[in-house]
């Protein structure tokens, strides 16, 4: 089950001047605030329509800036972290903010603060944004797990370091992942060489299809968070043409696409 927020958490929660958003909220968590936008509601034309957030993939820089201040506000957030995402495992912790008018410089694809109102940010198009919470709420955290990232074992290796660096036990960690390519429609021919004997359990032979929903599941509750504490939005970014930006489908026509925004941070007031 995946506890949604009311439709109404975020004004502009649909097509209008700002991004599609899809709310979430952790159960007992009141304070930390979880976002993931559609493709929906922005100013950008084809192929990035509608709410393209990334100045990295060819759409016009304006649209981008007005769709990325247009979230901001729907959020109420005055200041947030992104990453230069480069399909490693780079944790920064307690990193600065870095400005909503441009890209952002700084590489890595995992970010954690205990700072109040710092939105942590993870750009997708079929790779899966996975956000955490402390059960206290004293921290949160944003990965971006593309296949290589999950080989490369993130999500387990950011619980290991984020318990180090918040001095906490795995299982005090809720994590929840995002909209992203579905168990169906993630393809790969060529496993043997880009996963391995070790992710056997989690491909399908005759379609050739990874299911990296379960594989994500799998790696953080082997890092020790409890099953009911991992959550899913199981929607297809692949098959949810309307709603969602799709790099794998993109790649099949024209090549070009946007890219969606996963955002979690701490409420001003519960510090």
């Amino acid at each position: 089950m995946v506890p949604l927020g009311p439709l109404g958490a975020f004004e502009g929660a649909g097509p209008g001047p700002g991004p599609g958003v899809i709310p979430f909220a952790f159960p007992g968590l009141p304070g930390v605030r979880c976002a993931f936008t559609t493709r929906t509601g922005g100013v950008s034309a084809a192929p990035f329509d509608s709410a393209n957030l990334s100045y990295d993939v060819g759409d016009d820089p304006a649209a981008v800036t007005h769709n990325r201040r247009a979230l901001a506000a729907q959020l109420g957030l005055s200041r947030w972290c992104e990453l230069k995402q480069v399909h490693g495992d780079i944790l920064h912790l307690e990193p600065a903010s870095t400005p909503f008018e441009s890209a952002s410089t700084l590489e890595g694809d995992a970010l954690a603060t205990s700072a109040p109102g710092l939105g942590l940010v993870i750009k997708t198009a079929d790779c899966q944004p996975i956000l955490l919470a402390h059960e206290s709420g004293r921290f949160v955290a944003a990965l971006h797990a593309g296949w290589r990232g999950n080989v490369l074992g993130l999500p387990g290796s950011a619980v290991q370091r984020l318990c180090a660096h918040y001095a906490c036990a795995p299982g005090e960690l809720l994590a929840v992942r995002g909209p992203s390519l579905g168990p169906d429609k993630a393809q790969f021919l060529n496993f043997a060489e880009e996963f391995g004997q070790e992710f056997v359990p989690f491909f399908h032979k005759k379609r050739d299809t990874m299911d990296l929903w379960r594989l994500t599941r799998h790696q953080l509750e082997t890092a020790g968070l409890r099953p009911e504490r991992i959550f899913g939005i199981d929607r297809c970014t692949m098959t949810e043409e309307d709603a969602f930006f799709s790099y794998r489908r993109a790649r099949a026509t024209q090549g070009r696409t946007g890219r969606m925004m996963s955002v979690v941070w701490i409420g001003q007031s519960t510090q």
